[in-house]
């Protein structure tokens, strides 16, 4: 059985994990231009990219609750696809800008106060595995409230190695940690970045959603009463834990129509998540739509 999360519940949630950022991000920048530590405003930089990309996804989930109009006809579903998508861009941008401050101080690193470093980061550390905790539920089924969900348990390691800094600093006076953790900070982000990139990438362009084979369905389809051939077999993701199909099925004796319909349909979503297949029964394989170049993508 695969569950579904719809994006219906989630609103409430980024505008919670927003806010809640949002003044951290506030907080932990006034203390890093009040210490001078790069490890705290680059936290901060990064922390305002999550609050960008939170509001992004804030604003998709929103969007993608407007009903379908004769216009758009799935209505705006397809936004949380695109929100990750600006997320990963901006995330990128990011620590490219953090990366090169850290290399440029490394030469003089100025000197950096440990206690207040350890301590505004131990704050970071609960703000985000709270803010993460607002966002698990649905996360494995919407790639809108994964990038979030991840983004935000990151952000928790990156503040404890903030904390660590801090320490070092403190304890042994390595003001060289200072820019190394940011240096750090950048290359988390980077990863993180572009696993989603890569991700909301392969959605915006209509890739086979993870975890579902073809190959699998085409099979499960062919093996069904009375099919002969399948054909015209498409996968995508419509948005948030909705997965759209489209086929054509050969089925020369259609007897009981409605039913084997229902019936395929029902098991499509229980097998494999598609909750929105739309089924073509043809009654033989001589469907000139299928033989010519304006169906190209026909698979036969």
């Amino acid at each position: 059985m695969h569950g579904h999360f719809h994006v219906h519940d989630s609103t409430r949630a980024f505008a919670w994990v927003t806010l809640i950022n949002l003044a951290y991000t506030a907080l932990e920048a006034g203390y890093g231009f009040a210490t001078n530590s790069l490890a705290l405003l680059s936290d901060a930089l990064h922390n305002l990219g999550d609050v960008l990309g939170l509001g992004l996804a804030w604003a998709a989930a929103a969007i993608a609750k407007r009903a379908p109009t004769e216009r758009h006809t799935y209505g705006w579903r397809r936004a949380t696809l695109l929100s990750p998508l600006a997320n990963a861009l901006l995330l990128v941008g990011f620590a490219g800008a953090l990366a090169w401050e850290a290399v440029r101080r490394f030469d003089a690193p100025p000197e950096v106060p440990g206690i207040p470093v350890m301590a505004v980061a131990a704050i970071g550390i609960a703000v985000n595995l709270g803010a993460a905790w607002f966002m698990r539920g649905g996360h494995a089924h919407d790639l809108n409230r994964k990038g979030a969900f991840l983004h935000l348990v990151a952000d928790a390691g990156v503040s404890l190695a903030a904390v660590l800094a801090g320490f070092g600093m403190l304890a042994f006076g390595w003001h060289w940690l200072d820019p190394l953790t940011a240096l750090l900070v950048g290359a988390v982000v980077a990863v993180g970045a572009f696993a989603l990139l890569r991700d909301a990438f392969n959605a915006a362009m209509d890739a086979v959603p993870t975890g579902i084979r073809p190959a699998d369905v085409r099979a499960f389809l062919a093996a069904q009463p009375g099919v002969a051939a399948v054909h015209h077999l498409h996968i995508w993701s419509l948005g948030a834990g909705e997965i759209a199909m489209t086929a054509h099925l050969v089925r020369p004796d259609d007897s009981g129509h409605d039913g084997f319909i229902d019936s395929v349909v029902h098991a499509l979503d229980e097998r494999f998540g598609i909750n929105h297949p739309t089924l073509q029964i043809e009654r033989g394989p001589d469907c000139g739509h299928d033989r010519h170049d304006h169906a190209p993508h026909g698979g036969h």
